[in-house]
C-alpha cells in the first residue's frame, strides 16, 4: 500500500527535516579563506586607472590607490618588485596599467592589489621606455666618451640624414651656403617621425656608410637631424635601431634633433651633439670660417709685420750708429788724453800735499821734543817709581799681617774642633784590628787586638773576655796615658804607663 503524497508545506506531519550543522568561523579564518579564494580564482590580472593617495615609505615600499569613475582599489608596490622602475613616476593623477595579484591584507580585512609591473600611459610611458633604453645602452658602453671620434675641422663632404621636406634641411643648407658654400652635401632622405621612421633613419645611415666606401667620394661626417617637436614627434630618434646604426657607423656622426632642451638617445650615442640643426651646421663650418678669416687677415698681418720689421731695423740702425759714434778711436783717444791730464794733476797735487804734511809733522815733533825735555821726564818717572815702591811695600806688609791674624784664628778653630783637641780633654778612641772604631762591647771578641788612642800616645791591648761584666785587657803603652775604661762596659783593662801614673 503506497503512502499518500504530502506537500512540502504541510508541517502537520510528524516527520521534520533535519537542521544542517553550523560551522562557525573566526575573523582570521574567514579572512584567510577569502584571501585564498581570491588568489586562486583570479590569479594574475591587469588593471588600468588613475593613481591617487600615492605615498612612498622609508622602507621603499609604495602604497597608492587606483581608481576610475565607478570604484577604487588599494595597491602596494614592494621595494623588491620592479627594481628598474623609477618610483618618482608614481604620482597622483598618473594614468597607469598595473599587473599584479589580488589578495587580502588580513590585518585590516582589506583586499588589495600586489603590483608586479607598472606601465605608464601617454607621456609617462614614453619617458619610462626612454629611461630603460638609455640604461641598457649605457651599460653596453654605447655612450662611452673614449669611443667618440673627433669631427674634421674642415670637412669637404658630409652626409645629411633628414626629411627632404623638413625645415631642418632648409636651416642647414642656409647656414652652409652662407658660411661654407664649397662644402659638398649628400642627402639621404627619410621620414623622421611616425611608424617605421626609425628603420628608415637607420637605413639612411647605413646607406651613407656604403656610399662613402667609394674612393672618389668619401664622407667626413654624417649629420642626423630634424626640427623641434613633442616627445612623440622625436621618438624615432629614441629607438634602439637608430642608436645601434649610429654606433656601428664608420663615419663620425653628429646628432642635432629638436631644440636645446630636447635630448634623445641618438644624442648620447653620436660622436657630437648639437643643440639645433643650425648649430650643427655652424659646428661643421666653423673650421672653414676660421680658415677663411685667417686667410683674409694674412695680408693685413703680413703688412703689419713688415712695418714692424722695418721699424725694428731702423731702431737697430740708429743704435748701431750711436754706438759707432760713441766708440770712435779718435774720441776714445781724446778721452784717454783727458784722463791722463787729470792723473798728472792729481799726482802733482798729491805730492805737494804729502810734502806739506811731512813738514808740518816735523815742526810739531821738534816743538814737542823741545817742550818735553827728556831728562826732566826721566827724573819725574824715577821719583814716581820710588813712591810706588814704598806704597807697594806698605800694602804687602799690611796684607801679610792680616793673613797671619786670619791664620792664627783658623788654627785656634781647627785645634778646638780637631780630634786631638777632643782627646786632650780626657777622651780616647779605641780601634779594633780591622781599623774600625769600637762603639759598643758587641764590636769586640776575646783575643782580639785593639788600640786605644789618647791625647799624648796609644795603648795596645788584647780583649780577654766580652760580656756584660768587666772586661780585662792586657797590653803595652806606647804613649803617655796610664789607663782607660771602655764606655758602656764593665771590663777592666790592664795597661802600663810611661808616665808612671797608676791605672784608673
Amino acid at each position: 500500500m503506497s503512502r499518500p503524497l504530502q506537500s512540502q508545506w504541510d508541517f502537520s506531519s510528524s516527520e521534520k527535516p533535519a537542521a544542517p550543522a553550523r560551522k562557525i568561523f573566526t575573523v582570521g579564518e574567514l579572512t584567510s579563506a577569502i584571501r585564498k579564494t581570491l588568489e586562486s580564482s583570479l590569479g594574475i590580472l591587469w588593471v588600468t586607472g588613475e593613481l591617487t593617495n600615492c605615498r612612498v615609505q622609508a622602507s621603499g615600499h609604495c602604497y597608492f590607490t587606483i581608481k576610475d569613475p565607478f570604484a577604487q582599489l588599494s595597491c602596494v608596490l614592494f621595494r623588491t618588485e620592479v627594481k628598474s622602475f623609477d618610483r618618482s613616476l608614481i604620482i597622483d593623477g598618473q594614468k597607469v596599467t598595473l599587473q599584479g595579484e589580488l589578495t587580502v591584507y588580513e590585518t585590516r580585512g582589506q583586499y588589495q592589489l600586489r603590483v608586479t609591473n607598472v606601465e605608464l600611459e601617454g607621456q609617462g610611458a614614453l619617458q619610462l621606455a626612454f629611461e630603460k633604453l638609455k640604461l641598457k645602452l649605457q651599460q653596453e658602453g654605447l655612450f662611452e666618451t673614449a669611443r667618440k671620434r673627433a669631427i674634421p675641422s674642415i670637412p669637404q663632404r658630409i652626409g645629411l640624414v633628414t626629411s627632404i621636406d623638413g625645415a631642418a634641411l632648409r636651416d642647414v643648407l642656409h647656414v652652409i651656403e652662407r658660411r661654407f658654400p664649397g662644402l659638398q652635401i649628400v642627402i639621404a632622405s627619410c621620414r623622421v617621425q611616425g611608424m617605421g621612421a626609425a628603420d628608415e633613419i637607420a637605413c639612411a645611415i647605413a646607406l651613407l656608410n656604403d656610399w662613402s666606401k667609394r674612393p672618389q667620394s668619401p664622407l667626413d661626417a654624417i649629420l642626423v637631424t630634424r626640427g623641434g617637436g613633442s616627445m612623440e614627434d622625436l621618438w624615432a630618434f629614441n629607438e634602439e635601431v637608430v642608436a645601434r646604426a649610429i654606433f656601428n657607423s664608420s663615419i663620425p656622426v653628429i646628432s642635432a634633433v629638436g631644440h636645446e632642451i630636447d635630448f634623445t638617445i641618438s644624442d648620447f650615442v653620436a660622436d657630437l651633439r648639437a643643440a639645433t640643426p643650425s648649430a650643427a651646421a655652424e659646428l661643421l663650418t666653423q673650421g672653414a670660417v676660421m680658415a677663411r678669416e685667417f686667410i683674409f687677415g694674412c695680408a693685413d698681418r703680413f703688412s703689419m709685420r713688415v712695418r714692424r720689421g722695418l721699424l725694428w731695423a731702423e731702431e737697430d740702425l740708429a743704435n748701431v750708429q750711436e754706438r759707432l759714434a760713441r766708440m770712435h778711436p779718435k774720441k776714445r783717444l781724446q778721452e784717454q788724453e783727458q784722463i791722463l791730464d787729470d792723473l798728472r794733476f792729481e799726482l802733482a797735487r798729491s805730492v805737494r800735499t804729502q810734502i806739506e804734511h811731512l813738514m808740518s809733522n816735523q815742526e810739531m815733533l821738534t816743538h814737542r821734543f823741545t817742550r818735553l825735555r827728556p831728562e826732566l821726564k826721566i827724573k819725574q818717572l824715577i821719583e814716581q817709581l820710588h813712591q810706588l815702591t814704598r806704597q807697594l811695600n806698605h800694602q804687602v806688609e799690611t796684607r801679610i799681617g792680616q793673613f797671619k791674624a786670619d791664620l792664627a784664628f783658623l788654627k785656634s778653630q781647627c785645634e778646638l774642633l780637631s780630634p786631638n783637641g777632643i782627646l786632650s780633654r780626657g777622651y780616647s778612641i779605641t780601634i779594633n784590628s780591622a781599623g774600625e772604631v769600637i762603639r759598643n762591647q758587641g764590636h769586640t771578641r776575646p783575643g782580639e787586638k785593639i788600640v786605644t788612642k789618647l791625647a799624648n800616645g796609644t795603648i795596645h791591648s788584647e780583649v780577654l773576655a766580652s760580656c756584660e761584666g768587666p772586661v780585662s785587657l792586657a797590653g803595652s803603652e806606647t804613649g803617655g796615658a796610664a789607663s782607660m775604661t771602655l764606655p758602656s762596659t764593665k771590663s777592666d783593662i790592664s795597661s802600663s804607663s810611661t808616665s808612671g801614673k797608676a791605672p784608673k
